[in-house]
């Protein structure tokens, strides 16, 4: 099988290898070369490059059968960047990747960030210091606060083919809302949706984004785990939305307990009042007790008796 899928591969690579240095002497320093063998990279895009307000950090993941069958693994990095603006770019993006489908396709996408960059910022919802919009000053953000953590990014590439659009016919999964946690004026509130695909991951925060008070969050921090039944492995993301390092704590959590097919979303609104790092205690409390009230691990009291760590599994994880 490898033999029928080699040609068109060395084909893509090339094709990869071309564009990849061409997005080089574009962008310069704004182009950033991650990993060459896992075909990691990322630009960081402004809507000015002498005064930039806005930026945002592009990774990108090249599938081995991009461009030819696949399109770009991406995330978006941007602390300032909310639900319904984040889902109205990465529709503009996929509607790109449709029209010039099997084309080499990075510099018109981010050419397209960079259009959206502009309009953000000449509209006049544009505030002062709009990267920090949905950051709670828990804490102090450096300068290079929207470079991306790969570490979690890269779980990713061994599975990039999960990624590949499987037609739309896939149903949104079912969504449960847990119960709020409020401390000294910040509430937060679990939620819960059983997922197989990444597709499903997108369509989940979508629907999410759709309930005003959700997308008005100060904070919408996730973590998925996805298990790969050809592969024996675990498909797996977290988001911080600006609350830095809270989505993958979250993930962690997801780890320790060992659940899969699961993706767990905790928004939180500030109160004004700084916690510290209570704010992390509520974030995984409030997804451990949804997890336990909808049977994904038993609780810890189940746990510490009979050792049951989940509801479905039926093979450990490999490593």
């Amino acid at each position: 099988m490898a033999d029928i899928i080699h040609p068109e591969s060395e084909g893509d690579l090339q094709a990869q290898i071309e564009e990849v240095e061409a997005l080089s002497s574009i962008y310069g320093d704004e182009w950033c070369v991650i990993d060459e063998a896992s075909r990691i990279f990322c630009i960081k895009v402004s809507n000015d490059l002498e005064e930039p307000k806005l930026t945002a950090c592009l990774q990108i993941i090249l599938p081995p059968d991009y461009p030819s069958a696949s399109p770009p693994i991406y995330q978006i990095n941007a602390a300032w960047l909310r639900g319904p603006e984040r889902a109205k770019l990465a529709n503009s993006l996929e509607d790109l990747y449709v029209e010039h489908v099997g084309e080499s396709i990075l510099y018109l996408w981010v050419e397209q960030i960079r259009e959206f960059l502009v309009e953000k910022s000449q509209s006049s919802e544009t505030v002062d210091q709009p990267e920090k919009v949905n950051m709670t000053a828990e804490e102090d953000v450096d300068d290079d606060e929207d470079i991306p953590d790969f570490r979690t990014f890269k779980l990713s590439t061994e599975n990039a083919h999960l990624f590949i659009d499987q037609g739309n016919d896939e149903e949104s999964p079912p969504i449960k809302h847990g119960t709020t946690i409020t401390d000294r004026r910040s509430t937060f509130q679990p939620h819960l949706a059983p997922v197989v695909t990444p597709r499903q991951v997108k369509m989940v925060l979508e629907t999410l984004y759709e309930n005003k008070k959700i997308a008005s969050a100060t904070h919408n921090i996730y973590a998925y785990r996805i298990y790969c039944e050809d592969k024996h492995s675990f498909l797996q993301d977290c988001e911080d939305d600006g609350e830095t390092a809270a989505g993958g704590r979250l993930l962690h959590l997801l780890q320790i307990l060992d659940v899969r097919n699961v993706m767990v979303v905790v928004s939180r609104w500030y109160g004004g009042i700084l916690l510290g790092p209570d704010r992390f205690k509520h974030i995984n409390n409030c997804a451990r007790n949804i997890l336990v009230e909808e049977g994904y691990t038993a609780s810890m009291d189940e746990t510490a008796k009979s050792g049951a760590k989940t509801k479905k599994p039926k093979t450990k994880k490999t490593k």
